[in-house]
Formats: structure tokens, C-alpha cells, sequence
């Protein structure tokens, strides 16, 4: 049987103004077929292991880059990041913080817990939107990812 070849983002969000910035701007910019959002740390993880409500998902199906806040309610970014990276299944998934935290210790904590990459979210929306579209232009079109 072959594998879904759609071409996707998994935005982990809970901000109805980014998640509305980051899927117009993805769509404008046409670099995936499909965007999955999670509202929430819990959601994002079901659908990454098919349990919960997205219990019956097909497992063979995954992102070719997570988008993830760090801000999240009921699992927060960075265990939510530590999970990903300590299953099999999910380890080599690119993830990417995208977060409005000028922490210094969440950019520390990110890479340590294997974030590929951490971008601050512009407050501009020019510049949030440019932010994205870099961001999916590397991503989707020039970064190369392992098959399997």
C-alpha cells in the first residue's frame, strides 16, 4: 500500500490571530497541500501517536515539519517537544519553535530537547508573514528529510 505523499505542516497554536496569519500566509505562498493545527499541547500529541480523537488516523502519515508554540495549555511546547523526540515514531519529525517567548531559557531548553530550529514570532504582521514564508520555503521546498 502506498503512503500519503501530502505535503503538510502540523501547527501546534492555541492563538486564533497566528493560526489565522500562518495558514493564510502558507496558503498565499504555496508550499504545502494541507495544514493540520492543534489547539493545545494534548491535541497535538494525539494526533502524532493516532490516540485520542485521532484515535484510527493513519500512523504512516506525518508531518514534514511541526510549527510549535511553546505557549500551550494543557501540555506545554517543550514537553510536548520532549515526547516527539523520545518516540521512534517521532523523533526525526523536523520541529520548529515558533513562539513569541524572548526567553532565554525556553531557546536553551528547545535546542536541548532537539528543536531543529527557534524563531521568534514577529509582533509585525509584515514581518510575521514574511516569517512564515521563509519558514515554509525552507522547510517544504529546500530542506531534505530521510524517507521512512
Amino acid at each position: 500500500m502506498m503512503r500519503d505523499e501530502t505535503i503538510f505542516f502540523l501547527l501546534v497554536e492555541d492563538n486564533p490571530d497566528d493560526e489565522l496569519f500562518t495558514r493564510r500566509t502558507l496558503k498565499k505562498s504555496n508550499v504545502c497541500n494541507q495544514l493540520v493545527v492543534a489547539h493545545d499541547g494534548a491535541e497535538a500529541l494525539d494526533y502524532l501517536f493516532c490516540t485520542g480523537t485521532h484515535e484510527g488516523r493513519d500512523s504512516g502519515t506525518m508531518p514534514q515539519v511541526i510549527l510549535l508554540d511553546l505557549d500551550l495549555p494543557k501540555i506545554d511546547g517543550l514537553e510536548v517537544l520532549k515526547r516527539i523526540r523520545s518516540d521512534e515514531r517521532t523523533r526525526r519529525l523536523p520541529t520548529v519553535i515558533f513562539t513569541s517567548s524572548e526567553d532565554q531559557e525556553d531557546l536553551v531548553a528547545g535546542y536541548g530537547f532537539g528543536a531543529n530550529s527557534y524563531v521568534r514570532k514577529p509582533l509585525d504582521f509584515v514581518q510575521f508573514r514574511a516569517a512564515v514564508q521563509e519558514l515554509g520555503m525552507y522547510w517544504m521546498v529546500l530542506n531534505e528529510v530521510p524517507r521512512g
